[in-house]
């Protein structure tokens, strides 16, 4: 489980220090993501979870006239995509909870995510919020992994892993059981019970190539990427010493296996998820 108080944290902190490697995983997906949000007139554009920035950059530059807002828990993310975003002057970043946030300046119509909006330790709550203080009409668009079997980067490391303990559900069938984490959103019907203050939802799957190591060495790209990122680091911070090395043995052959012209790649599946703020003005 990653929860939003881990981007505050150590998660924010790693990914910082890799965002290169990771703005080139999602590589095949961020066109996609980018290309859905071109069909919406916007004036006032908020990324959720910006990360490294990589997604409000693109969005400052197609969109000049508009006002881009990056927003993100962590201060070192937030580093880093200030430092990239030097120079653009409708290009602006803040640390801050989406769940909570409010926009002194405007209403955001367009709202976008690359998979940052599956850490609302309340998803509902968070989703009406923003709903709540986006313009009349504003327009979601986000992408989420589906499940982890599908996406061969994490099922492949979990299959070299000890079976983990079972996590409790809800007693509640509506209730939104996942917690926290990179997969929380796999299942449409409890994203949709979720995305409480939007109407007119729809779920487009995304196929894509997750690339996890490049350059001269590959191999060793990758192995130094999951090391830092993903379920593989936080194997190698917690396992006892013995069954560690043995992980890092079995991981050094996965990726090997997965080398194929030039980089090592894995399949991965997203949804690519749009709606529309069920509010009026007034």
């Amino acid at each position: 489980m990653t929860s939003a108080g881990d981007w505050e944290g150590s998660v924010g902190t790693s990914w910082a220090a890799e965002w290169r490697r990771t703005d080139r995983s999602f590589a095949a997906l961020t066109p996609r993501l980018l290309e859905a949000t071109l069909a919406h007139p916007a004036n006032r554009v908020l990324d959720i979870g910006c990360g490294a920035g990589e997604i409000a950059l693109s969005l400052a530059r197609a969109r000049p006239q508009a006002t881009v807002i990056g927003l993100d828990l962590s201060a070192p993310l937030l580093a880093v995509a200030r430092s990239r975003g030097e120079g653009l002057g409708n290009l602006w970043f803040e640390q801050g909870d989406a769940a909570r946030w409010v926009d002194t300046a405007g209403k955001p119509d367009l709202l976008v995510s690359r998979h940052g909006v599956m850490f609302f330790d309340d998803p509902a709550a968070a989703f009406a919020h923003l709903a709540a203080v986006a313009a009349p009409q504003a327009r979601l668009v986000f992408t989420c992994f589906r499940s982890a079997a599908e996406n061969a980067w994490a099922a492949d490391i979990a299959r070299l892993l000890p079976p983990a303990p079972p996590v409790p559900t809800s007693p509640s069938p509506a209730a939104f059981d996942p917690p926290p984490g990179p997969f929380a959103f796999a299942d449409p019907e409890r994203v949709r019970r979720a995305l409480a203050g939007w109407r007119d939802i729809e779920f487009t799957p995304v196929d894509f190539t997750y690339v996890a190591g490049s350059g001269e060495a590959p191999v060793e790209d990758a192995l130094a990427f999951f090391q830092r990122i993903g379920p593989a680091a936080a194997a190698i911070r917690n396992l006892p010493r013995t069954a560690r090395a043995s992980f890092e043995a079995k991981l050094d052959e996965l990726v090997r296996s997965r080398l194929a012209g030039g980089q090592v790649i894995f399949p991965a599946a997203a949804w690519l998820v749009t709606a529309t703020a069920d509010h009026a003005a007034g």
